[in-house]
């Protein structure tokens, strides 16, 4: 247990004092605006929104500037505030096969159905540094002709064609399509559901699902994982009001969506096909989308009949842990006085000690030749 700090308002006061200033910086330097993070830091700003359950760019990005770019404690912030909102309505599932792309690849088509996009990635630039960001107002490269006439890549899903023939699992809900449970109102109990998990993932610590993610890949898995699409792009929300019987459109969110492909040699339920491992983000999160898409198949080796024996199998261990909110909060909450608990183990040592001396004076003399 802890106890709470009586008196030391003034330090505390002070405390918050220094924070502001340290947020501020160097006033000679103008002062970072939401906007300017909601627009030149999306990857950081929608990380935030991921990790704090709430899909708002302006909201996620005063929390990192709140924060001082701490993308935990901005997304703890976020999720806190989330908890203050109340529920007008349930929206309609989302079709991600009509999302409005931005970017869409494959790693298993030469030639993928509808075209590949490549959209705005690092993954064709090289990792160095590139100082001429040190100049700000430095002119954007133009974009070639070709890429400016270029038509938009179509939507629809790549995997389709394989489904169709029987090559790949087919993506359909579960027997019965029972409504999924809802993590943010009902405590997780395990062992949870596809879609349960799925929910936390999709909340997860990037961090710590990474690392999940790649430890399927060095070996403490049954996988061999293939890149079967990856997207980002906008999707349109609905819900359908009491008044009215049907859907109305009330606005679009961005998301990453990513479809891992397995192979699976087949068991006496099933034939030889390929198997889906999922991950959906809000935002643009493509690292945290392929490895929540890696962790969601090794956890369904239940449902394969494959033998749970890496660390990433085993959802108990992965899910929990893997709340950087709920992690941050249990490692922080140590800086805070604990001053009672400590002292009682402090004279449970000393006892211990006294004990032990009181054996070792009592205990016969060795003889000596």
């Amino acid at each position: 247990m802890y106890i709470a700090v009586k008196g030391g308002e003034q330090a505390i006061e002070a405390s918050r004092a220094l924070l502001a200033a340290a947020r501020r910086g160097d006033e000679a330097v103008a002062e970072l605006s939401v906007e300017q993070l909601a627009g030149q830091q999306r990857l950081a700003v929608s990380r935030v929104m991921a990790e704090g359950s709430l899909y708002d760019p302006e909201l996620a990005a005063l929390a990192l500037k709140q924060a001082q770019g701490d993308a935990v404690e901005a997304a703890f912030l976020l999720r806190a505030y989330r908890t203050t909102l109340p529920r007008l309505a349930f929206s309609e599932p989302l079709d991600t096969d009509a999302m409005r792309l931005q970017r869409r690849v494959s790693a298993i088509f030469k030639d993928l159905p509808g075209g590949q996009l490549l959209g705005p990635s690092v993954d064709y630039t090289q990792r160095l540094l590139d100082f001429a960001l040190l100049t700000p107002g430095a002119p954007l490269p133009a974009l070639p002709q070709a890429a400016e006439a270029a038509p938009e890549a179509e939507s629809g899903n790549a995997l389709a064609a394989l489904a169709a023939q029987g090559l790949i699992e087919p993506a359909v809900p579960p027997a019965g399509d029972p409504e999924p449970p809802d993590i943010t109102r009902d405590p997780p109990r395990y062992p949870l559901n596809r879609a349960g998990r799925l929910q936390m993932m999709a909340r997860a610590d990037e961090g710590w699902l990474l690392g999940m993610g790649y430890s399927t890949q060095r070996g403490y898995a049954h996988t061999h994982p293939f890149g079967g699409e990856i997207r980002l792009g906008h999707v349109v929300v609905e819900l359908v009001p009491d008044e009215l019987d049907f859907a109305i459109e009330v606005g679009e969110i961005e998301l990453t969506e990513c479809q891992m492909i397995n192979q699976f040699v087949g068991s006496a339920s099933a034939p030889p096909q390929f198997t889906r491992g999922y991950g959906l983000v809000f935002g643009h999160g493509e690292r945290k989308a392929m490895a929540m898409a890696l962790v969601d198949r090794v956890l369904r080796a239940d449902e394969f009949g494959e033998l749970k024996t890496s660390p990433a199998q085993d959802q108990e261990f992965v899910l929990p842990q893997g709340d950087s909110v709920e992690a941050s909060g249990f490692v922080q909450h140590l800086k805070l006085p604990h001053y009672v608990t400590f002292e009682s183990e402090l004279q449970l040592i000393r006892t211990l000690r006294e004990e032990q001396a009181a054996r070792a004076a009592g205990a016969p003399q060795e003889s000596r030749p």
